[in-house]
């Protein structure tokens, strides 16, 4: 079935004008925006403390998969009933509640390490940082779907790259700070708690700016039940062919481009010999070039955007394989800063195109497969992470799936140009 783009005035395109912060004029988008910095600093204290943590406690890349798996298969079962409850409930609940829940669990781990009961003389301790990942994937399983969905009631469909490209700035700043803010606090003593206290603390401030947030929605009774409701939403899906090719292939480019941040702690302690510091910087200063492709991105008309998410998967699928072979620390920031480029590219332009040309009603249940997506990629990291303990070594296992990913964007660039044609 041919696809177009829902809402009013899609079909229009306006003169290019510079509308980089324009989305920050709305007051209620600002408040969003303060809970998104909150809860998008700790994640990315959390992305570089927790591999670490892990590989400090068991030095194993099999153990980093596992635990990324046990993030992601609550994901995959709970994202679909999460889409449901976005297009039913009011979206500042759900949110409110979510951080609230990830508040508790980073408190408990902080806990857990203040006592020592999580230490590196507890041996198998590291079941509890297991645990702690089924249960943010729980959260995150249901409240990522209004948290995708909810931007498009807060600044119209129209903003909507513009919004998600800021969304995407943020993120990436604090990926340029808040790991190198965590290395600094690990330190050579390896204080993992001083991380987690300061994670509570950030999500203590994202709740407070969900609070001052209105709600953006009506929500009406419904009568359905709710496995009724996920059938239609993937009906839906299955009947919008271009939706589903984009949904597949953003799914095929998260798996194939993720596993090397899982598997980063094995380059910076074992190839490049940085360290925990040097960790938090090479995560951080991929940030550099996502801030800036953000940047050009928010600036942008809603024009070829399907051709630029091709060209940035290619960037990114490039700059991976370069950085998997790499035994050079200054290369490796080099093609670090081009994958936060690539990154930013697919993250900002998948979810613009996914969100711009689905109907409202469905939006909810449609961003829970998109956040599906993310848990699938996660049993790839696992994979990954089996290779990588194998003679086969992390960096032909990273360099293998850039390669594929380059491979598989030709091929979609090729064989599927209404991918290609999206605007």
């Amino acid at each position: 079935m041919g696809l177009r783009p829902s809402g009013k005035g899609r079909g229009r395109l306006s003169l290019p004008s510079l509308r980089t912060f324009e989305s920050f004029k709305n007051p209620v988008f600002r408040l969003y925006y303060g809970a998104l910095l909150g809860q998008r600093a700790s994640a990315n204290m959390q992305m570089m403390s927790r591999s670490l943590l892990v590989y400090h406690l068991t030095g194993s890349a099999t153990i980093l998969g596992l635990m990324s798996l046990a993030n992601a298969l609550p994901m995959l079962f709970l994202a679909l009933f999460g889409g449901v409850i976005a297009d039913r409930v009011q979206k500042k609940y759900v949110l409110l509640v979510g951080q609230l829940c990830s508040a508790l669990i980073s408190l408990g781990i902080a806990l857990c390490l203040t006592t020592g009961y999580l230490s590196a003389e507890r041996a198998g301790s590291w079941w509890i940082l297991i645990v702690a990942s089924v249960l943010q994937g729980t959260v995150m399983g249901l409240m990522v779907p209004s948290r995708q969905a909810i931007v498009p009631e807060i600044v119209g469909e129209e903003q909507l790259m513009n919004a998600i490209a800021l969304n995407n700035m943020a993120m990436n700043t604090l990926r340029l700070i808040a790991p190198a803010v965590a290395g600094f606090l690990i330190g050579d003593e390896y204080n993992f708690e001083l991380v987690y206290f300061a994670m509570t603390g950030m999500y203590v401030v994202a709740v407070i700016f969900i609070i001052l947030m209105p709600h953006t929605s009506k929500v009406t009774a419904i009568r359905r039940s709710i496995f009724a409701d996920i059938f239609e939403g993937l009906r839906y899906v299955k009947s919008r062919t271009t939706i589903l090719l984009l949904l597949v292939f953003i799914l095929l480019v998260i798996l194939l481009s993720r596993p090397y941040m899982v598997l980063m702690p094995i380059f910076t302690e074992d190839i490049l010999m940085v360290g925990p510091a040097g960790m938090g910087i090479l995560m951080s200063i991929s940030g550099a070039g996502a801030i800036v492709g953000a940047l050009i991105l928010a600036s942008l008309p809603n024009r070829r955007r399907g051709m630029l998410l091709l060209v940035g998967c290619l960037i990114l699928g490039s700059a991976l394989i370069g950085f998997s072979f790499s035994t050079s620390w200054p290369l490796s920031i080099v093609l670090i800063v081009v994958v936060g480029v690539g990154q930013t590219a697919r993250m900002t332009l998948g979810n613009t195109l996914v969100q711009y040309y689905v109907d409202d009603d469905y939006r909810g249940r449609v961003m829970s497969i998109y956040t599906m997506d993310f848990g699938f990629t996660s049993l790839g990291t696992f994979i990954a992470g089996l290779m990588a303990d194998t003679a086969i070594g992390v960096e032909w296992t990273v360099g293998g799936f850039a390669m594929l990913l380059v491979t598989l964007t030709v091929m979609v660039a090729v064989f599927f140009p209404q991918i290609r044609k999206l605007q």
